[in-house]
């Protein structure tokens, strides 16, 4: 994929002028939703509209705009108000306000983070722009360790993993719903991951697709992640 790291815009409608152009934002849909929320309450000014990767601690990212919008392209169409998505990896709580938004009013997000203080910068962030998704259900962040998913709200219509796992989590598998979409990357460093399709047909059957090459942080237990830094546990 091209690099798009030198690539900055004034603000959140030049970015999405920008994605559209390139082709990474293909329907309105993705369009209205990555436009109506904005990059500013989750990553701060200058880095906000910068089309690429930003730390936000803890060794954990923020993708870059255009593998939001392609990852969002690709789930779009299971995307539908009243469904429920899982969002392993929520981290700036970014991503997970693009799935809710998409959801609608009766859609239920839940965004899953094994660090703490991840959770509460994401629910810090959701709060400045969409509180009431907070209040009214329709995101719900828990502490937890992604790769098991999250059974209770299960089974799930999209699955989104936001980082490289070294195989498919089944649990991940087995909570998707009959014509769920899952799109995880996996691979064992970061020289050699590919981004994953994952559907389930109404039948049940597992359809898997290699869709290109990616480079994202591994998806690890929190322990491995804050040694990886140098840091104790949160514990």
């Amino acid at each position: 994929m091209a690099n798009f790291g030198r690539f900055k815009t004034k603000n959140n409608l030049y970015l999405m002028y920008h994605l559209k152009r390139s082709g990474f934002i293909k329907t309105q849909r993705v369009y209205d939703a990555m436009y109506a929320v904005d990059r500013k309450y989750f990553i701060d000014l200058p880095f906000s509209y910068i089309d690429a990767p930003q730390l936000i601690g803890y060794g954990a990212t923020i993708s870059a705009p255009h593998m939001h919008a392609h990852v969002l392209e690709l789930l779009q169409d299971r995307l539908r108000d009243g469904g429920r998505a899982l969002d392993v990896g929520s981290g700036s709580g970014y991503l997970t306000t693009c799935l809710a938004y998409m959801l609608g009013p009766h859609g239920t997000t839940i965004g899953i983070e094994h660090i703490p203080e991840l959770q509460e910068k994401a629910k810090s962030n959701i709060e400045k722009c969409y509180p009431n998704f907070l209040t009214y259900g329709r995101i719900e962040l828990i502490v937890g360790d992604g790769r098991l998913g999250y059974l209770p709200k299960a089974p799930y219509d999209v699955i989104h993993v936001g980082a490289a796992a070294k195989e498919v989590p089944q649990p991940l598998v087995d909570q998707l719903a009959f014509g769920g979409r899952l799109i995880i990357p996996v691979g064992a460093d970061s020289s050699n991951q590919t981004l994953i399709q994952i559907d389930k047909t109404m039948d049940g059957e597992i359809e898997r697709k290699s869709l290109m090459g990616v480079v994202f942080i591994p998806l690890t237990d929190k322990d491995y992640q804050l040694k990886s830094l140098g840091l104790c546990s949160l514990q």
